[in-house]
């Protein structure tokens, strides 16, 4: 079976969506049946997923109603708090005896750039959602770095999303390190902090590939699907400098865990490409694929495995991003966009769910 060889790579397949019906739920689609039959070893939340899942959901409407007294805020924190505690335990099982096993939870989108209330909310969500398999899910904006580094020394489990550039990543990296040595510091133990920095990857070929195609020339055609890739082997690649660096060998001698990277956004956007491409060229060892049911599912009906395909990469990959800012594309410029994008969109989706609730509420 292709995710039990992608799995015995090194990769972890996680799921990229949460409801309540897959929590609880017997059909194929729901966690259960993915778990015991699809290698699925974790999950990852994020705005638009809640959106889609309560607004759409019918089951969520009798609780929606019973607490029509509460504010919409709370109301939407109850419910994907509950969530993602009943995915935590799903996974108990495995987060005791491996990496795998955590289901993410994100920050209010709109305290992206808000250090402190970035913070805040980490603790709070932490507490209510209590259990050692969560994840708090903060942006990687350059206000997020110092939150990820201070939830991190608070012993509390973090899941850094929204990297698109190697620059932002070795910086996630670091947050990461400086809260485990500030635990250290203070004489605590850092062996049951886990953590993941989740690089998006198909949003840089969509923004790419719409300037290769209107250059229009031979040499920016060849370039077309090429960029998300090279940028994810370049991130591995820091990665692999990061994890046999002195200093953090002195955390693992402590009993730090890795933080792993996450392959994220996973999802093939363009038809002409095949839909597998995000999971099976991205295939390293401590690494996390975590991708939307249709990738999950094109992979188990049709993905062929091609082994640890990521670390063969590096070279043409610098060359690919030497060729592209050759053509004028500067990777740093579409990156620092697509952050702020990210952002935005995440923004939009809790906001809207936000709004969807209200309505329930007040019918």
């Amino acid at each position: 079976m292709i995710h039990e060889e992608i799995s015995s790579a090194g990769t972890s397949i996680w799921l990229d969506d949460l409801s309540r019906s897959k929590i609880s739920g017997n059909q194929p689609h729901a966690l259960p049946a993915r778990i015991r039959d699809a290698g699925v070893v974790g999950v990852t939340t994020n705005p638009s997923i809640f959106n889609s899942a309560i607004s759409k959901g019918v089951e969520y409407a009798t609780d929606i109603q019973s607490l029509n007294k509460s504010s919409v805020e709370s109301v939407v924190k109850k419910l994907t708090t509950d969530d993602v505690r009943g995915a935590c335990d799903l996974f108990a099982h495995i987060a005791q005896n491996s990496l795998d096993g955590r289901v993410s939870i994100e920050v209010d989108p709109r305290k992206a750039h808000q250090t402190q209330q970035t913070i805040d909310e980490g603790i709070a969500l932490w507490k209510i959602v209590d259990r050692p398999n969560a994840m708090i899910k903060v942006p990687a904006t350059l206000e997020g770095l110092p939150a990820v580094t201070e939830l991190i020394s608070l012993g509390i489990s973090v899941n850094v999303t929204l990297i698109f550039s190697v620059e932002r990543y070795v910086q996630v990296i670091d947050a990461f390190m400086t809260g485990l040595e500030k635990r250290v510091k203070a004489g605590s133990e850092i062996a049951s902090v886990s953590s993941v920095a989740s690089f998006f990857i198909s949003r840089i070929d969509t923004a790419i590939d719409e300037r290769l195609k209107s250059l229009n020339t031979d040499g920016a055609r060849t370039l077309l699907g090429k960029a998300a890739i090279a940028n994810a082997a370049i991130a591995y690649e820091a990665f692999e400098s990061a994890m046999t660096s002195p200093r953090w060998k002195a955390l693992a001698d402590k009993g730090a865990r890795m933080q792993r990277p996450l392959w994220a956004s996973t999802g093939v956007k363009d038809p002409v490409y095949e839909d597998t491409r995000y999971v099976i060229n991205l295939v390293a060892p401590h690494t996390v694929n975590t991708m939307p049911q249709a990738t999950l599912d094109a992979l188990l009906d049709h993905g062929k495995y091609r082994g640890e395909t990521l670390q063969s990469l590096y070279s043409q990959s610098h060359e690919v991003v030497k060729n592209l800012s050759t053509l004028g594309i500067e990777l740093a410029e579409i990156t620092t966009y697509l952050e702020i994008d990210g952002v935005n969109k995440f923004i939009a989706s809790w906001e809207e769910l936000l709004n969807n609730v209200a309505q329930v509420m007040q019918s």
